[in-house]
């Protein structure tokens, strides 16, 4: 099972989220990472780091790897590529943090 983590405002387990040292900017929709199942299998998990570079409008225009597995990682990219943010005066930048649990 996929399990994506807020580690600022403690949503529900499974809900798209972001963890942010600042306030960062309310996620309208979001997109759940391909979990391959030859890793959950394989019991591969763990945390994926993103930076995601947001344009006004809130449509992601680019995401940077920060850390974690690259399987998982490239799985996270994808996904958080097609997330929508509420509209902002000017780009942003989102700190993310997806977790990947086999259970």
């Amino acid at each position: 099972m996929l399990m994506l983590a807020l580690f600022t405002t403690g949503l529900a387990p499974c809900l798209p989220a972001q963890s942010s040292a600042k306030a960062g900017r309310k996620i309208l929709v979001t997109v759940k990472p391909d979990y391959p199942q030859t890793l959950k299998t394989a019991q591969i998990g763990g945390l994926v780091r993103l930076s995601a570079t947001v344009l006004p409008n809130g449509t992601v225009a680019k995401v940077e790897i920060r850390g974690g597995n690259p399987i998982l990682a490239e799985s996270a990219v994808t996904a958080v590529m097609r997330w929508k943010y509420a509209p902002a005066p000017s780009e942003t930048n989102e700190e993310i943090s997806l977790s990947f649990s086999p259970h």
